[in-house]
């Protein structure tokens, strides 16, 4: 397994793989892995010849007053974790190779997918996340890029930005790995403490609840009352509970695919998760 900091070695080796007519997929996280992540790579493994994984904790997708210096690294673990993926490279850009000018370029992410759920409460969040993505997809021209469903408004971004700016990437959603007990994986999920880790997995059956009462023909309206009421009595904060399109985020459409999206704090973890509604 390749360990990479250097750009030019990089595309050296993709070359290299480009010139056998191989198949290269790109993971891209920001290190700190769990099983979530190793499904993605698995994933990725099952559908390409090559696997590139990229860890790099972007600043631009932090907003003020957000875990960007505290947010977990251990690059270390992660690496003996991905060399028994069967991950080819791994790269490990620095700052200045991502954003080599000080007043760089950065994509603007429509206002539909990114002034709403997650992307009001963080602002400039999904530029952040497209500017990013676009970089590490120039840097590896991959031929497919596997990224998470638990961050399924950023899956929808990426799925545009490759619509939009004509790239040629297949982009490929992977299910959410939970918890036995039901919680969606997260590095965030090191943040809770003994007491609110037994309280997390409430945001999965709150979602889970509130598809069974609309399935049964309820009003959203009470659905989503009762059920943000269930969450602050569990020790929630909640941001947002949605019912929206699972295409592009705007209301649901009768007989087109939905999903249920929530963000909520539980002390100093903001917890997100996502279904989808049959």
């Amino acid at each position: 397994m390749h360990r990479l900091t250097d750009l030019v070695r990089l595309r050296a080796i993709l070359d290299h793989w480009r010139l056998q007519n191989e198949r290269i997929a790109l993971v891209p996280t920001m290190g700190n892995l769990h099983e979530g992540h190793l499904d993605l790579v698995r994933h990725a493994r099952r559908r390409a010849d090559r696997v590139v994984v990229t860890i790099f904790v972007n600043p631009t997708q932090f907003g003020p007053g957000e875990d960007f210096e505290s947010y977990p690294r251990t690059v270390d673990e992660d690496l003996s974790k991905l060399a028994a993926t069967g991950c080819e490279a791994v790269w490990l850009p620095a700052v200045d190779t991502m954003y080599p000018l000080e007043a760089g370029f950065a994509v603007r992410v429509p206002s539909q997918l990114a002034d709403c759920l997650c992307g009001e409460f963080r602002p400039g969040h999904f530029d952040g996340v497209a500017s990013v993505v676009l970089r590490l997809f120039n840097q590896v021209r991959p031929h497919l890029a596997v990224f998470g469903e638990k961050d399924f408004q950023q899956l929808l971004v990426i799925r545009r930005l490759v619509l939009d700016l004509s790239l040629d990437i297949d982009i490929l959603g992977c299910p959410t790995r939970r918890e036995a007990d039901g919680l969606a994986m997260s590095s965030r999920n090191q943040y809770l403490d003994p007491e609110q880790r037994a309280a997390a997995p409430a945001l999965f059956q709150t979602l889970t609840g509130m598809a069974k009462r609309l399935q049964a023909g309820d009003d959203w309206a009470t659905v989503e009352s009762e059920a943000r009421a269930a969450l602050v009595r569990a020790g929630f904060r909640p941001q947002y509970l949605a019912w929206r399109s699972a295409e592009d985020l705007a209301e649901p459409k009768p007989g087109r695919p939905q999903r249920l999206l929530a963000a909520a704090w539980l002390g100093k973890a903001r917890l997100i998760d996502n279904i989808a509604l049959d």
